[in-house]
């Protein structure tokens, strides 16, 4: 499994905008296989930065995503929109894999 992390600067007067824009892709990753673990908007501290997590089953299953959104009607509506309102300023895109631990940890020693 591969997990997208991605860091928004965002405008802090298009908030409105901006979660339009992020929740929209929410129904998007799931259409092309990925699971979306959500959107963070700023409540407390910054009130520029935001995240997004989604997470697809290999780097070979995102590119796929990334080849068939060019072409999904859903996804240049907010694209136009991220554009038409600059909602963000910037953004950073970091890959990360879980590590669940050891799945034997916890268990009582077997015999030998």
């Amino acid at each position: 499994m591969i997990t997208c992390h991605l860091r928004y600067e965002i405008d802090p007067a298009q908030v409105a905008a901006f979660e339009e824009y992020v929740t929209g892709w929410i129904p998007i990753v799931a259409r092309f296989g990925g699971v979306h673990h959500g959107c963070f908007l700023p409540h407390e501290g910054a009130n520029d930065i935001a995240y997004a997590l989604f997470s697809f089953a290999s780097l070979a299953a995102y590119e796929q995503y990334r080849a068939g959104i060019r072409q999904d009607p859903r996804a240049q509506e907010l694209w136009e929109l991220s554009a038409r309102t600059r909602c963000i300023r910037r953004f950073d895109r970091s890959f990360l894999r879980p590590v669940l631990g050891d799945p034997g940890a916890g268990e009582a020693p077997g015999p030998g």
